[in-house]
């Protein structure tokens, strides 16, 4: 396909609505995703030392 401006780029013959959409969708369930496992990996983390600090201070 060949464009003749920015405008028919991203009306993208009439999908434009359906492909921008999927590319921000995507875009915004990665970024989602990277949040969640770093905020998964922090709690296994603070879960794991306070295991490590409750194991040391038992008898």
């Amino acid at each position: 396909m060949q464009w003749n401006s920015a405008s028919e780029f991203f009306a993208m013959g009439g999908y434009g609505l359906y492909v921008w959409g999927s590319f921000g969708l995507t875009a915004a369930v990665m970024v989602i995703e990277v949040l969640l496992v770093s905020q998964r990996r922090r709690n296994a983390l603070r879960n794991l030392h306070g295991e490590i600090a409750s194991e040391s201070t038992s008898p």
